[in-house]
Protein backbone atom coordinates (compact mmCIF):
# COMPACT_ATOMS: atom_id res chain seq x y z
CA UNK A 1 0.00 0.00 0.00
CA UNK A 2 3.15 2.64 0.26
CA UNK A 3 3.94 2.50 -2.80
CA UNK A 4 0.17 3.44 -4.03
CA UNK A 5 0.01 6.38 -1.38
CA UNK A 6 3.48 7.44 -2.58
CA UNK A 7 2.33 8.05 -5.73
CA UNK A 8 -0.35 9.75 -4.98
CA UNK A 9 1.39 12.05 -2.70
CA UNK A 10 3.82 12.68 -5.67
CA UNK A 11 1.18 12.97 -8.74
CA UNK A 12 0.88 16.88 -9.49
CA UNK A 13 -2.72 15.41 -11.07
CA UNK A 14 -4.20 14.70 -7.82
CA UNK A 15 -5.66 17.54 -5.49
CA UNK A 16 -6.66 15.11 -2.47
CA UNK A 17 -7.74 11.66 -1.44
CA UNK A 18 -9.46 9.20 0.83
CA UNK A 19 -8.67 6.28 1.97
CA UNK A 20 -12.26 4.21 1.95
CA UNK A 21 -10.67 0.57 3.43
CA UNK A 22 -7.60 -1.43 3.77
CA UNK A 23 -7.23 -4.78 4.83
CA UNK A 24 -3.62 -6.82 5.27
CA UNK A 25 -2.99 -10.00 5.71
CA UNK A 26 0.05 -11.86 5.89
CA UNK A 27 0.57 -12.61 2.57
CA UNK A 28 -1.97 -9.78 0.92
CA UNK A 29 -3.71 -6.54 1.12
CA UNK A 30 -6.82 -5.01 -0.60
CA UNK A 31 -7.13 -1.02 -0.80
CA UNK A 32 -10.08 1.18 -1.76
CA UNK A 33 -9.13 4.95 -2.40
CA UNK A 34 -11.23 8.22 -3.41
CA UNK A 35 -8.74 10.46 -5.48
CA UNK A 36 -10.27 13.91 -5.90
CA UNK A 37 -7.85 15.35 -8.72
CA UNK A 38 -7.23 18.79 -10.11
CA UNK A 39 -9.50 19.28 -12.76
CA UNK A 40 -12.80 18.20 -10.41
CA UNK A 41 -12.91 14.60 -12.05
CA UNK A 42 -12.63 11.37 -10.14
CA UNK A 43 -10.42 8.41 -9.97
CA UNK A 44 -11.58 5.54 -8.02
CA UNK A 45 -9.35 2.86 -6.94
CA UNK A 46 -9.39 -0.74 -6.09
CA UNK A 47 -7.02 -3.44 -5.62
CA UNK A 48 -6.23 -6.60 -4.50
CA UNK A 49 -2.27 -7.92 -4.12
CA UNK A 50 -1.50 -10.79 -2.94
CA UNK A 51 1.27 -13.85 -3.81
CA UNK A 52 -1.03 -15.27 -6.10
CA UNK A 53 -3.83 -12.74 -7.61
CA UNK A 54 -3.47 -9.04 -8.79
CA UNK A 55 -6.76 -7.63 -8.62
CA UNK A 56 -7.86 -4.34 -10.31
CA UNK A 57 -10.16 -1.80 -10.79
CA UNK A 58 -8.84 2.20 -12.05
CA UNK A 59 -12.45 4.04 -12.67
CA UNK A 60 -12.12 7.67 -13.81
CA UNK A 61 -15.09 9.67 -13.91
CA UNK A 62 -16.28 13.25 -13.98
CA UNK A 63 -20.00 14.32 -13.14
CA UNK A 64 -20.34 10.42 -12.20
CA UNK A 65 -20.39 9.70 -15.60
CA UNK A 66 -17.24 7.36 -16.72
CA UNK A 67 -14.50 8.50 -18.85
CA UNK A 68 -12.47 5.49 -18.70
CA UNK A 69 -11.84 2.44 -16.15
CA UNK A 70 -9.32 0.12 -16.71
CA UNK A 71 -9.87 -3.55 -14.91
CA UNK A 72 -8.98 -7.12 -14.94
CA UNK A 73 -12.57 -9.09 -13.91
CA UNK A 74 -12.89 -12.10 -15.65
CA UNK A 75 -16.00 -10.97 -18.31
CA UNK A 76 -15.53 -10.46 -21.81
CA UNK A 77 -13.38 -13.24 -22.48
CA UNK A 78 -13.60 -12.43 -26.43
CA UNK A 79 -11.15 -9.97 -26.17
CA UNK A 80 -7.19 -10.83 -26.92
CA UNK A 81 -6.17 -9.32 -23.56
CA UNK A 82 -8.56 -11.06 -21.21
CA UNK A 83 -8.94 -10.67 -18.42
CA UNK A 84 -7.49 -6.96 -18.76
CA UNK A 85 -9.77 -4.45 -20.65
CA UNK A 86 -10.70 -1.38 -20.22
CA UNK A 87 -14.38 0.84 -20.62
CA UNK A 88 -14.40 3.83 -22.14
CA UNK A 89 -17.05 6.36 -22.11
CA UNK A 90 -19.76 3.73 -20.88
CA UNK A 91 -19.91 0.50 -19.71
CA UNK A 92 -20.80 -1.15 -23.34
CA UNK A 93 -17.86 0.62 -24.78
CA UNK A 94 -15.03 -2.30 -23.68
CA UNK A 95 -11.58 -2.24 -25.63
CA UNK A 96 -8.79 -4.44 -25.15
CA UNK A 97 -5.96 -3.31 -22.51
CA UNK A 98 -2.97 -4.94 -20.86
CA UNK A 99 -2.61 -5.23 -17.40
CA UNK A 100 -1.90 -1.77 -15.78
CA UNK A 101 -0.58 -0.07 -12.24
CA UNK A 102 -1.79 2.90 -10.82
CA UNK A 103 1.32 4.22 -11.99
CA UNK A 104 0.39 4.02 -15.39
CA UNK A 105 -3.18 5.20 -15.12
CA UNK A 106 -1.75 8.62 -13.42
CA UNK A 107 -0.15 8.97 -16.02
CA UNK A 108 -2.68 8.09 -18.99
CA UNK A 109 -4.81 10.30 -17.05
CA UNK A 110 -2.10 13.61 -16.48
CA UNK A 111 -1.84 13.21 -20.31
CA UNK A 112 -5.44 13.70 -20.79
CA UNK A 113 -5.69 16.32 -18.57
CA UNK A 114 -2.69 18.06 -19.65
CA UNK A 115 -3.31 17.59 -23.05
CA UNK A 116 -7.39 17.43 -23.49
Amino acid sequence: MLRELELLEKSEIIESYEILDYKEGRDFYFLKIRAKLIDGSVLHIREFVSDEEYNYSFQWQRNGELIIRWDNAPHHRDLPTFPHHKHVGSDKNVLPSSEITLEEVLKAISSRIQNP
